[in-house]
């Protein structure tokens, strides 16, 4: 019970960190981004440094929750490893892009737009995109676990397709990336992954749900062969 209290705290302090490196990472950049690289560079040179923090937080998430999500569902947990290693590379191809800019100004000659846009893209697939699949996967065993309150997965399963209709309309064109109504439709994820990062620091899983695990673990471990092999009800 103490290792999954552990692991709780940590996967929670890493949500939690999540939200500390990409907002301010964000109102750092966004000026500097906006000016094609033109102005001074420090507050970008920040938001590198921030964003570099933040894709090591979203793979800290998936490695430490890993041991316990694999319990309930190991596709799914493979699944959520595979789409946080996904979206910390993407979130680093948009910090790459950033440095780049930095390190030339706003030189067209030097391709300055086209590290504008290759941030944008990466921002897009990344924090724009992946949270939805990051929230469907991870939200559908911590539900089917009953590990944290059902509300908070909840909220992930009513943002997913928000978060994809508004990536997509951003897509088309239809959306401008960094705009109220885009935020507006990001407003579940985030709520959900604020929500959980915060329950899993204060209160950590679910001691019920945790003993059921256990029980599974002991009794597969028990489980003398397959041709006397029962399947477990879903918790």
């Amino acid at each position: 019970m103490s290792d999954h209290r552990t692991l709780a705290r940590v996967a929670g302090l890493l949500y939690l960190l999540t939200f500390a490196t990409s907002i301010p990472a964000l109102a750092l950049k966004q000026p500097f981004l906006q000016a094609g690289g033109a102005g001074a560079p420090t507050a970008a040179q920040w938001a590198v440094v921030l964003e570099i923090l933040l894709a090591l937080s979203c793979l800290g998430t998936a490695v430490v929750l890993a041991p316990v999500t694999r319990r309930v569902s190991e596709p799914l947990a493979l699944g959520f490893v595979g789409s946080r290693v996904l979206e910390a590379a993407a979130v680093l191809i948009g910090a790459a892009a950033l440095l780049a800019l930095i390190r030339i100004g706003p030189n067209p000659g030097a391709g300055a737009d086209v590290l504008v846009a290759t941030h944008d893209a990466a921002f897009l697939l990344g924090p724009g995109l992946l949270p939805a699949i990051n929230a469907v996967l991870l939200g559908a065993v911590l539900f089917r676990a009953r590990l944290v309150p059902r509300v908070l997965p909840l909220l992930g399963f009513i943002g997913a397709p928000l978060l994809v209709a508004s990536a997509c309309a951003t897509l088309f064109g239809a959306l401008d990336q960094v705009s109220p109504l885009a935020g507006l439709a990001a407003l579940p994820i985030a709520l959900w992954e604020l929500g959980l990062g915060l329950w899993l620091v204060l209160r950590g899983f679910r001691a019920d749900a945790v003993e059921r695990l256990a029980l599974r673990r002991s009794a597969a471990g028990r489980d003398p062969g397959p041709g006397s092999r029962r399947r477990d009800p879903v918790v």
